[in-house]
């Protein structure tokens, strides 16, 4: 059963793009990330225009988050104050982020610049939470203690404006989270994602969050930061396609609260693990779409005329 698709201007499969929603929305509750940067090569890899996916990714991330974040906050694992920091940085990240968004986009850029942006980072935030997971496990299974905490403190930690941070049991710079939320809204509108992939690991491993509560307050941020986004690229670039928002959204709801449950059954680093091997697959996958040989070959030419 087909559909079509007005803004993407093609025809696609109705239970195809539902089951996409519901994997998405699974991740997002199970990672604690909006499941844009898996979403957007998704539509991608199946004939969506880059810029229609990016505009119309980051919308269906909006769903999905609310769902998840409605179910970590009942396990209240949600840190109100951070994610409110990390919001206002997020606010003010998105304006500049959709501003070179249309840069790109008038001066016919944006394709490679997105595809660009995913491979690069990605790769190395998929490599670094591999390497730290899979370190971790092997240290578990080795009866091996895990000595110190995940971060480390550095000069960051004595940037001005301290506050106290209650549930996440932080007494930091708020600059830091503002900071994070600056860049995470930046590539939320470059890249058509919450920022989960990199706001998760920054959490972590920068500002010593403990992985539950990560989780929920990362979803919080990234409710308010893609719904920005996705009113000023639905107003200034018409790329939200409203037909192929609400079937990938109708998919994220379900998906999201049993992703949510699911990723209580499972240790912060076993999380960290499955979603580092899930960042770079994608990563993988978009580079060697980059480099490899069209399946189809064509040239435009000058017509001789005789």
């Amino acid at each position: 059963m087909t559909i079509y698709l007005p803004i993407a201007d093609m025809s696609v499969d109705v239970f195809l793009l539902l089951a996409m929603g519901a994997a998405v929305g699974f991740l997002s509750g199970l990672f604690g990330v909006g499941g844009g940067f898996l979403t957007t090569p998704l539509l991608m890899f199946i004939g969506i225009p880059p810029a229609v996916a990016v505009g119309t990714g980051v919308n269906q991330v909006v769903a999905a988050s609310v769902s998840g974040v409605l179910a970590h906050m009942r396990q209240r694992n949600v840190d109100f104050k951070m994610g409110a920091v990390l919001t206002a940085g997020g606010l003010v990240g998105s304006v500049a982020g959709v501003g070179l968004f249309t840069w790109l986009r008038t001066i016919g850029q944006v394709d490679l610049m997105v595809t660009l942006s995913y491979v690069l980072f990605l790769g190395g935030i998929g490599a670094m939470m591999a390497w730290e997971s899979g370190r971790t496990i092997l240290r578990r299974r080795r009866g091996l203690a895990q000595r110190g905490k995940l971060h480390q403190h550095t000069w960051l930690h004595g940037l001005p404006f301290k506050t106290r941070f209650r549930r996440s049991r932080l007494y930091i710079s708020a600059l830091l989270p503002l900071a994070i939320g600056l860049v995470v809204g930046v590539l939320a509108a470059i890249m058509g994602v919450g920022g989960g992939f990199i706001m998760v690991p920054a959490m972590v491993y920068l500002l010593g969050m403990p992985t539950a509560i990560v989780i929920g307050t990362s979803l919080l941020q990234i409710v308010f930061v893609t719904a920005a986004v996705t009113f000023m690229q639905s107003v200034g670039n018409q790329t939200v396609d409203v037909v192929l928002a609400l079937l990938l959204l109708a998919g994220a709801v379900v998906g999201a609260q049993l992703g949510s449950r699911a990723g209580t059954l499972l240790r912060g680093e076993q999380l960290r693990g499955l979603l580092a091997l899930l960042v770079l697959a994608v990563c993988i996958k978009l580079g060697w779409d980059l480099v490899a040989i069209p399946r189809d070959l064509f040239s435009i030419g000058a017509v001789v005329l005789q």
